[in-house]
């Protein structure tokens, strides 16, 4: 509950002079053109193109190098074909 007086506003005297509102400082023209945003969007697919072709190009390097492993020499074919021992149980 409020305790006390209600405050009531003071009235300003006649000869007292009012204070003008300020303006906003940037004023909004109704008929603004509104942007094309044509431009912003091209820009974005051009770089999402040159990533997608930087990233086919790149994986397409990799794939080749895991591809193109040299040959083994007859020794090594020897050690690669022979059976491995079995992990000794824990």
């Amino acid at each position: 509950m409020a305790q006390g007086k209600m405050k009531v506003k003071s009235k300003l005297p006649n000869g007292a002079k009012v204070k003008k509102a300020k303006g906003k400082a940037v004023t909004k023209r109704i008929n603004a053109p509104v942007r094309s945003k044509v431009k912003a969007v091209e820009k974005n697919k051009m770089k999402a193109n040159v990533t997608k072709m930087v990233n086919a190009a790149a994986e397409q390097q990799l794939r080749a190098l895991a591809t193109d492993t040299p040959q083994l020499s007859a020794a090594q074919q020897r050690v690669a074909a022979a059976p491995t021992a079995p992990a000794p149980a824990k």
